[in-house]
Protein backbone atom coordinates (compact mmCIF):
# COMPACT_ATOMS: atom_id res chain seq x y z
CA UNK A 1 0.00 0.00 0.00
CA UNK A 2 1.37 3.24 -0.81
CA UNK A 3 1.87 5.87 2.17
CA UNK A 4 0.17 9.15 2.17
CA UNK A 5 2.10 12.07 0.82
CA UNK A 6 3.86 13.95 3.85
CA UNK A 7 2.78 17.70 4.01
CA UNK A 8 5.58 19.75 2.35
CA UNK A 9 8.40 20.90 4.10
CA UNK A 10 7.97 17.14 6.23
CA UNK A 11 10.10 14.82 3.43
CA UNK A 12 13.30 15.84 1.22
CA UNK A 13 12.20 16.29 -2.27
CA UNK A 14 11.79 13.11 -4.27
CA UNK A 15 14.38 13.79 -7.00
CA UNK A 16 17.19 14.47 -3.94
CA UNK A 17 16.23 11.24 -2.30
CA UNK A 18 17.23 9.52 -5.49
CA UNK A 19 20.35 10.82 -6.15
CA UNK A 20 21.83 10.24 -2.70
CA UNK A 21 20.86 6.40 -3.13
CA UNK A 22 22.98 6.50 -6.70
CA UNK A 23 25.11 8.13 -4.81
CA UNK A 24 25.74 6.08 -1.88
CA UNK A 25 25.97 3.35 -4.75
CA UNK A 26 28.43 4.52 -6.54
CA UNK A 27 30.73 5.44 -3.41
CA UNK A 28 30.06 1.59 -1.93
CA UNK A 29 30.82 0.52 -5.53
CA UNK A 30 34.39 2.58 -5.11
CA UNK A 31 34.75 0.70 -1.66
CA UNK A 32 34.04 -2.97 -2.91
CA UNK A 33 36.85 -2.20 -5.52
CA UNK A 34 39.44 -3.19 -2.88
CA UNK A 35 37.94 -3.79 0.54
CA UNK A 36 37.95 -7.49 1.09
CA UNK A 37 35.38 -9.87 2.33
CA UNK A 38 37.48 -10.07 5.72
CA UNK A 39 38.31 -6.11 5.67
CA UNK A 40 35.40 -3.53 6.88
CA UNK A 41 35.18 0.00 6.52
CA UNK A 42 35.50 2.31 9.34
CA UNK A 43 37.26 6.07 8.37
CA UNK A 44 38.81 7.32 5.62
CA UNK A 45 42.63 7.75 4.73
CA UNK A 46 44.29 10.75 3.89
CA UNK A 47 43.67 9.35 -0.19
CA UNK A 48 40.46 9.12 0.48
CA UNK A 49 39.62 5.47 0.37
CA UNK A 50 38.24 3.44 3.51
CA UNK A 51 40.47 2.13 6.35
CA UNK A 52 39.53 -1.61 6.38
CA UNK A 53 39.19 -2.88 9.82
CA UNK A 54 39.14 -6.48 11.34
CA UNK A 55 36.51 -8.08 12.38
CA UNK A 56 36.57 -7.58 16.19
CA UNK A 57 36.76 -3.96 15.72
CA UNK A 58 33.76 -2.06 17.11
CA UNK A 59 32.90 -0.53 14.37
CA UNK A 60 33.03 -3.51 11.87
CA UNK A 61 29.10 -4.30 11.05
CA UNK A 62 28.59 -0.74 10.01
CA UNK A 63 29.96 -1.46 5.99
CA UNK A 64 27.86 -4.60 6.05
CA UNK A 65 25.15 -2.81 7.75
CA UNK A 66 25.40 -0.28 4.53
CA UNK A 67 25.02 -3.12 1.73
CA UNK A 68 22.01 -4.33 3.53
CA UNK A 69 20.35 -1.12 3.52
CA UNK A 70 21.20 -0.57 -0.14
CA UNK A 71 19.94 -3.83 -1.07
CA UNK A 72 16.47 -2.91 0.61
CA UNK A 73 16.61 0.32 -0.87
CA UNK A 74 17.17 -1.24 -4.97
CA UNK A 75 15.58 -4.71 -4.37
CA UNK A 76 18.76 -5.64 -5.89
CA UNK A 77 20.06 -9.15 -5.39
CA UNK A 78 23.87 -7.84 -6.28
CA UNK A 79 23.93 -5.79 -3.48
CA UNK A 80 22.52 -8.33 -1.18
CA UNK A 81 24.96 -11.02 -2.32
CA UNK A 82 27.92 -8.72 -1.41
CA UNK A 83 25.78 -7.73 1.78
CA UNK A 84 26.16 -11.49 2.70
CA UNK A 85 29.64 -11.74 1.99
CA UNK A 86 30.69 -9.12 4.23
CA UNK A 87 28.11 -9.72 7.06
CA UNK A 88 29.69 -13.43 7.25
CA UNK A 89 32.71 -12.50 8.10
CA UNK A 90 31.15 -11.37 11.24
CA UNK A 91 29.83 -14.66 12.13
CA UNK A 92 32.84 -14.98 15.02
CA UNK A 93 32.04 -12.18 16.92
CA UNK A 94 28.53 -13.88 17.80
CA UNK A 95 30.58 -15.63 20.66
CA UNK A 96 32.59 -12.50 21.61
CA UNK A 97 31.74 -11.67 25.27
CA UNK A 98 35.02 -9.25 26.00
CA UNK A 99 32.66 -5.72 25.29
CA UNK A 100 29.18 -4.53 24.52
CA UNK A 101 30.23 -3.95 20.79
CA UNK A 102 28.71 -7.42 20.02
CA UNK A 103 25.77 -5.28 19.33
CA UNK A 104 26.99 -2.77 16.82
CA UNK A 105 28.68 -5.55 14.88
CA UNK A 106 26.06 -7.73 14.88
CA UNK A 107 22.83 -6.20 14.86
CA UNK A 108 23.71 -3.45 12.07
CA UNK A 109 25.17 -6.64 9.59
CA UNK A 110 23.04 -9.80 10.54
CA UNK A 111 20.35 -8.04 12.06
CA UNK A 112 19.70 -6.22 8.95
CA UNK A 113 20.09 -9.51 6.53
CA UNK A 114 17.94 -11.11 8.60
CA UNK A 115 15.49 -8.45 8.76
CA UNK A 116 15.29 -8.56 4.62
CA UNK A 117 15.70 -12.39 4.01
CA UNK A 118 14.71 -14.11 6.85
CA UNK A 119 17.29 -16.16 7.00
CA UNK A 120 17.17 -18.60 9.87
CA UNK A 121 21.66 -18.78 10.10
CA UNK A 122 21.39 -15.11 10.41
CA UNK A 123 18.50 -15.67 13.38
CA UNK A 124 20.57 -18.01 15.25
CA UNK A 125 23.71 -16.22 14.94
CA UNK A 126 21.65 -12.96 16.31
CA UNK A 127 20.37 -15.15 19.60
CA UNK A 128 23.89 -16.41 20.34
CA UNK A 129 25.27 -12.41 20.00
CA UNK A 130 22.67 -11.47 22.67
CA UNK A 131 23.82 -14.38 24.96
CA UNK A 132 27.19 -13.18 24.92
CA UNK A 133 25.62 -9.58 25.44
CA UNK A 134 24.11 -10.64 28.27
CA UNK A 135 27.35 -12.32 29.64
CA UNK A 136 27.85 -8.91 31.00
CA UNK A 137 25.13 -8.08 32.51
CA UNK A 138 25.40 -7.21 36.25
CA UNK A 139 22.36 -7.19 38.45
CA UNK A 140 23.24 -4.99 41.19
CA UNK A 141 24.49 -2.44 38.63
CA UNK A 142 21.32 -3.04 36.65
CA UNK A 143 23.46 -2.59 33.35
CA UNK A 144 25.79 -4.36 31.22
CA UNK A 145 29.54 -3.49 31.28
CA UNK A 146 31.25 -1.57 28.45
CA UNK A 147 34.80 -1.74 28.87
CA UNK A 148 37.14 -3.92 30.00
CA UNK A 149 39.68 -1.17 30.08
CA UNK A 150 40.88 1.49 31.59
CA UNK A 151 40.83 3.01 35.74
CA UNK A 152 36.80 2.27 35.91
CA UNK A 153 35.44 -0.50 38.32
CA UNK A 154 32.65 -1.51 36.29
CA UNK A 155 32.69 1.50 33.52
CA UNK A 156 28.77 2.42 31.18
CA UNK A 157 29.34 4.77 28.42
CA UNK A 158 25.76 6.24 26.67
CA UNK A 159 26.77 4.58 23.64
CA UNK A 160 25.86 1.30 25.40
CA UNK A 161 22.21 2.35 24.59
CA UNK A 162 22.56 1.30 21.54
CA UNK A 163 23.46 -2.47 21.79
CA UNK A 164 20.66 -3.02 24.17
CA UNK A 165 18.12 -3.40 20.69
CA UNK A 166 20.22 -6.68 20.50
CA UNK A 167 19.20 -7.88 23.67
CA UNK A 168 15.26 -6.20 23.21
CA UNK A 169 14.96 -8.27 19.66
CA UNK A 170 16.13 -11.64 20.58
CA UNK A 171 14.20 -11.68 24.03
CA UNK A 172 11.17 -11.00 22.32
CA UNK A 173 12.31 -13.46 19.23
CA UNK A 174 13.03 -16.74 20.27
CA UNK A 175 15.31 -15.68 23.18
CA UNK A 176 15.86 -16.12 26.61
CA UNK A 177 12.72 -13.51 27.76
CA UNK A 178 15.45 -12.33 31.10
CA UNK A 179 16.95 -10.42 28.46
CA UNK A 180 13.71 -8.06 27.98
CA UNK A 181 14.24 -7.22 31.79
CA UNK A 182 18.46 -6.74 31.52
CA UNK A 183 17.86 -4.23 28.55
CA UNK A 184 14.96 -1.91 30.50
CA UNK A 185 17.01 -2.23 33.42
CA UNK A 186 19.89 -0.75 31.46
CA UNK A 187 17.93 1.85 29.41
CA UNK A 188 16.22 3.12 32.98
CA UNK A 189 19.85 3.07 34.90
CA UNK A 190 21.57 5.14 31.93
CA UNK A 191 18.28 7.18 31.81
CA UNK A 192 19.19 8.21 35.58
CA UNK A 193 22.78 8.27 35.78
CA UNK A 194 24.10 9.25 32.43
CA UNK A 195 21.39 12.11 31.86
CA UNK A 196 21.59 15.30 33.25
CA UNK A 197 18.65 17.66 34.44
CA UNK A 198 18.90 19.60 31.68
CA UNK A 199 18.57 16.73 29.19
CA UNK A 200 22.24 16.48 28.17
CA UNK A 201 24.34 13.39 29.03
CA UNK A 202 27.43 12.27 30.62
CA UNK A 203 29.73 9.74 28.68
CA UNK A 204 31.18 7.60 31.09
CA UNK A 205 29.34 6.71 34.46
CA UNK A 206 31.86 4.56 36.70
CA UNK A 207 29.77 1.99 39.14
CA UNK A 208 30.72 -0.05 42.22
CA UNK A 209 30.10 -3.39 41.06
CA UNK A 210 29.83 -4.28 44.98
CA UNK A 211 26.83 -1.90 45.60
CA UNK A 212 25.61 -0.39 42.40
CA UNK A 213 26.61 3.13 43.70
CA UNK A 214 27.84 5.59 41.27
CA UNK A 215 31.22 6.17 41.78
CA UNK A 216 32.24 8.74 39.05
CA UNK A 217 30.71 10.43 36.20
CA UNK A 218 32.21 12.09 33.00
CA UNK A 219 33.89 11.86 29.89
CA UNK A 220 36.41 9.35 27.79
CA UNK A 221 35.82 11.02 24.24
CA UNK A 222 34.21 14.40 25.02
CA UNK A 223 36.26 17.90 25.87
CA UNK A 224 35.38 17.69 29.51
CA UNK A 225 33.57 16.14 32.08
CA UNK A 226 31.05 18.44 32.62
CA UNK A 227 30.59 19.31 28.49
CA UNK A 228 28.51 17.23 26.43
CA UNK A 229 29.60 14.88 23.85
CA UNK A 230 28.02 15.47 20.94
CA UNK A 231 28.10 11.71 19.39
CA UNK A 232 27.03 10.60 23.19
CA UNK A 233 24.04 12.93 23.15
CA UNK A 234 23.17 11.72 19.97
CA UNK A 235 23.25 7.96 21.11
CA UNK A 236 21.08 9.40 23.64
CA UNK A 237 18.78 10.21 21.41
CA UNK A 238 18.57 7.18 19.43
CA UNK A 239 18.90 4.72 22.19
CA UNK A 240 16.24 5.83 24.10
CA UNK A 241 13.79 6.16 21.59
CA UNK A 242 14.56 2.21 20.33
CA UNK A 243 14.39 1.56 24.15
CA UNK A 244 10.73 2.98 24.34
CA UNK A 245 9.89 1.09 21.12
CA UNK A 246 10.22 -2.32 22.78
CA UNK A 247 9.29 -1.36 26.36
CA UNK A 248 6.88 1.54 26.24
CA UNK A 249 7.98 2.83 29.32
CA UNK A 250 6.94 6.07 29.26
CA UNK A 251 9.77 7.08 31.39
CA UNK A 252 12.19 6.12 28.48
CA UNK A 253 9.42 8.16 25.88
CA UNK A 254 10.11 11.55 28.03
CA UNK A 255 14.03 11.03 28.66
CA UNK A 256 14.53 10.43 24.58
CA UNK A 257 12.27 13.50 24.59
CA UNK A 258 14.54 15.82 26.83
CA UNK A 259 17.80 14.52 25.34
CA UNK A 260 16.47 15.17 21.75
CA UNK A 261 15.46 18.84 22.75
CA UNK A 262 18.95 19.44 24.07
CA UNK A 263 20.65 18.56 21.04
CA UNK A 264 17.84 20.05 18.41
CA UNK A 265 18.24 23.59 20.74
CA UNK A 266 22.17 23.56 20.82
CA UNK A 267 22.64 23.09 17.45
CA UNK A 268 24.69 25.39 14.95
CA UNK A 269 22.95 27.38 12.63
CA UNK A 270 22.94 24.66 9.44
CA UNK A 271 22.09 21.57 12.12
CA UNK A 272 25.33 19.81 11.97
CA UNK A 273 27.18 19.94 15.75
CA UNK A 274 30.33 20.44 16.98
CA UNK A 275 32.16 17.32 18.41
CA UNK A 276 31.38 18.40 21.63
CA UNK A 277 28.95 21.49 22.38
CA UNK A 278 30.87 23.22 24.77
CA UNK A 279 34.47 22.15 22.47
CA UNK A 280 36.87 24.80 22.70
CA UNK A 281 37.48 27.05 19.94
CA UNK A 282 34.10 27.86 19.41
CA UNK A 283 32.53 28.30 16.77
CA UNK A 284 35.97 27.58 14.90
CA UNK A 285 35.81 23.75 16.29
CA UNK A 286 35.48 20.33 14.28
CA UNK A 287 31.54 19.85 13.48
CA UNK A 288 31.16 15.86 13.65
CA UNK A 289 28.51 14.56 10.76
CA UNK A 290 28.27 11.24 12.18
CA UNK A 291 26.54 12.75 15.53
CA UNK A 292 24.23 14.58 13.43
CA UNK A 293 23.79 11.59 11.07
CA UNK A 294 22.79 9.54 14.43
CA UNK A 295 20.37 12.04 15.93
CA UNK A 296 18.68 12.55 12.40
CA UNK A 297 17.30 8.94 12.25
CA UNK A 298 16.77 8.76 16.45
CA UNK A 299 14.59 12.40 15.75
CA UNK A 300 13.02 10.28 12.75
CA UNK A 301 11.84 7.62 14.91
CA UNK A 302 11.16 10.08 17.78
CA UNK A 303 8.61 11.85 15.94
CA UNK A 304 6.23 8.69 15.19
CA UNK A 305 6.38 7.98 18.95
CA UNK A 306 5.54 11.57 20.61
CA UNK A 307 1.80 11.58 21.07
CA UNK A 308 1.27 15.26 20.61
CA UNK A 309 1.45 16.73 16.78
CA UNK A 310 3.63 19.77 17.15
CA UNK A 311 6.18 17.49 18.72
CA UNK A 312 5.81 14.97 15.57
CA UNK A 313 6.02 17.83 13.19
CA UNK A 314 8.61 19.28 15.71
CA UNK A 315 11.31 16.41 15.40
CA UNK A 316 10.85 15.00 12.23
CA UNK A 317 11.47 18.89 11.03
CA UNK A 318 14.80 19.15 13.04
CA UNK A 319 15.66 15.67 11.12
CA UNK A 320 14.86 17.22 8.12
CA UNK A 321 16.87 20.02 8.48
CA UNK A 322 19.70 17.90 9.77
CA UNK A 323 19.72 15.50 6.73
CA UNK A 324 19.05 18.60 4.34
CA UNK A 325 22.35 19.73 5.73
CA UNK A 326 24.03 16.84 5.33
CA UNK A 327 23.19 16.63 1.94
CA UNK A 328 24.60 20.04 1.11
CA UNK A 329 27.87 20.71 -0.59
CA UNK A 330 29.33 21.16 3.11
CA UNK A 331 28.91 17.65 4.19
CA UNK A 332 28.40 15.23 1.13
CA UNK A 333 31.54 14.03 -0.65
CA UNK A 334 30.33 14.17 -4.07
CA UNK A 335 33.04 15.68 -5.89
CA UNK A 336 35.50 15.18 -3.38
CA UNK A 337 38.34 12.35 -2.94
CA UNK A 338 36.42 10.57 0.40
CA UNK A 339 34.62 7.00 -1.10
CA UNK A 340 32.22 7.99 1.59
CA UNK A 341 29.02 9.94 1.93
CA UNK A 342 29.44 11.99 4.56
CA UNK A 343 32.87 14.45 5.14
CA UNK A 344 34.01 16.58 8.76
CA UNK A 345 33.29 13.21 10.93
CA UNK A 346 35.51 13.31 14.63
CA UNK A 347 36.11 9.99 16.15
CA UNK A 348 38.07 10.17 19.32
CA UNK A 349 39.28 13.84 19.57
CA UNK A 350 41.11 14.36 22.74
CA UNK A 351 43.15 11.69 21.54
CA UNK A 352 43.57 12.94 18.07
CA UNK A 353 42.47 10.18 16.29
CA UNK A 354 39.79 10.48 13.18
CA UNK A 355 39.40 14.21 12.93
CA UNK A 356 37.36 15.58 10.18
CA UNK A 357 37.69 12.66 8.05
CA UNK A 358 34.71 10.34 6.97
CA UNK A 359 33.30 7.67 9.57
CA UNK A 360 31.13 4.31 8.16
CA UNK A 361 28.96 4.67 11.10
CA UNK A 362 27.92 8.12 10.15
CA UNK A 363 27.18 6.69 6.21
CA UNK A 364 25.10 3.84 8.03
CA UNK A 365 22.82 6.11 10.06
CA UNK A 366 22.40 8.88 7.30
CA UNK A 367 21.24 5.87 5.03
CA UNK A 368 19.07 4.92 7.59
CA UNK A 369 17.77 7.83 8.27
CA UNK A 370 17.52 8.31 4.56
CA UNK A 371 15.18 4.71 4.80
CA UNK A 372 12.97 6.27 7.17
CA UNK A 373 11.90 9.02 5.38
Amino acid sequence: MDLPAQPQGLSLPSPLVIRLGLFAERQLTKAGDYLAAEEHARSTLPNGRWNGVAATNWASGFYAGCLWLTADRTGSDLWARRAAVQTEDLASMQFHTGDHDVGFRIWNSFGQGYRLTGDPAYHSVLLNAAQSLATRYDGTVGCTRSWDFGPWQYPVIIDNLMNLELLFWAAQNGGDPTWQSMAHSHALRSLQEHVRPDGSTYHVVDFDPSTGNVLWKGTYQGHADTSTWARGQAWAVYGLTMSYRYTGDPALLDGAQRVADFFVDHLPEDGVPYWDFQAPGLPNAARDSSAAAIAAAGLLELATHTPTPIDQVRYRLAAIRILKSLASDAYLAAGTPSHALLLHGVGHHPAGNEIDVSLIYGDYYFLEALSRL
